[in-house]
């Protein structure tokens, strides 16, 4: 495994963090008052999961997190009691939570997403400096944007990140992943079958089409490195060498949360670590795995992540 205790520092940027409350029922039936049980509560949003699971794997991670109200101080008990090197960015507005409930007569994940706080712009502005004024090798944008946010914030996040010459990261959706690729320059971004049909403007209903649309951003210059991760269905690379395409690893799942997030914590952190592009996909690969065979929130443990990477063979360019 990458010697993780080595690698510069990683930032990631948290505009719309949460609170996420996982939890049990026996089964969950309309107009019922359900009882619930194996509750914990985890600091949540885009960015934070991936420093948690960078945190959890060994790297070293800083998160720099939009806060607010007593949610908000919370959220900061919650960085503060896993041990997370974190920064807040103080905004009026309260910090929102988000539920997932698993219903263990089924094994069914129901899951409750809040829109955020509303921010004013000294309060994206406020995250804009605060990424400026960090001494990392890498700087990670994940996750939606709150309302009031400019969706162009990501890609004036890319600028600050290239005149600070730290790699830029980029993990979104809609608008906000259009415009942050807009900009060009983007070391890697990471994307569902629909954020990348979103981002191309066509259905990509086939691996061809997939794989075209993935090399279309790398050869216009919009990002170095386009992942496209599908599921069951496997994962697919697109870089200067062509693409790669990796079937999902067999394990057994016990919940889906974080699967995305981890994929890009194992993917970054290999990067970090001068790996070759494939060579790193294969850990984002092996980590994203890893985070279903956990329930609820909990993160990946490093010892089943390099198991799993142990059972993915890929070939170097040019082997």
């Amino acid at each position: 495994m990458p010697p993780f205790t080595t690698l510069p520092l990683i930032a990631t940027v948290t505009m719309n963090p949460t609170i996420d409350i996982a939890s049990q029922a026996q089964s969950v039936r309309p107009t019922h008052k359900l009882r619930t049980f194996a509750e914990r509560q985890d600091p949540g949003g885009g960015g934070v999961n991936v420093a948690g699971v960078m945190h959890a794997l060994g790297g070293q991670s800083l998160a720099l997190v939009m806060a607010g109200g007593s949610s908000g101080r919370l959220l900061e008990e919650l960085l503060q009691e896993r041990g997370m090197p974190h920064r807040i960015v103080q905004i009026p507005g309260r910090t929102r939570t988000s539920h997932t409930v698993t219903d263990a007569s089924t094994g069914h994940e129901y899951r409750f997403i809040a829109p955020g706080p509303t921010l004013v712009e000294a309060d994206w502005t406020a995250m804009l400096d605060a990424a400026g004024h960090v001494e990392a090798g890498w700087l990670i944008a994940s996750g939606s944007l709150p309302p009031g946010t400019p969706e162009n914030f990501y890609a004036q996040l890319g600028q600050v990140a290239r005149r600070r010459a730290m790699r830029f990261v980029l993990d979104t959706s809609g608008p906000a992943l259009r415009a942050g690729l807009a900009e060009g320059g983007v070391e890697l971004v990471k994307s569902s079958l629909t954020e990348l049909e979103s981002v191309v403007g066509r259905r990509l209903p086939d691996a061809a089409a997939q794989e075209a649309a993935a090399m279309e951003i790398v050869r216009s210059g919009r990002a170095r490195l386009v992942a496209l991760t599908l599921g069951e269905n496997g994962a697919v690379l697109a870089s200067e060498h062509g693409t790669l395409r990796l079937p999902a690893l067999d394990v057994v799942v016990n919940g889906t949360v974080g699967a995305g997030d981890s994929f890009l914590a194992g993917m970054v952190m290999a990067l970090a670590d001068g790996r070759a592009p494939e060579d790193a996909f294969a850990w984002g690969i092996a980590a994203g795995a890893a985070a279903v065979t956990v329930p609820g929130t909990a993160k990946p443990e490093r010892v089943t992540v390099e198991r799993l990477r142990g059972l993915i063979l890929v070939a170097s360019p040019g082997e």
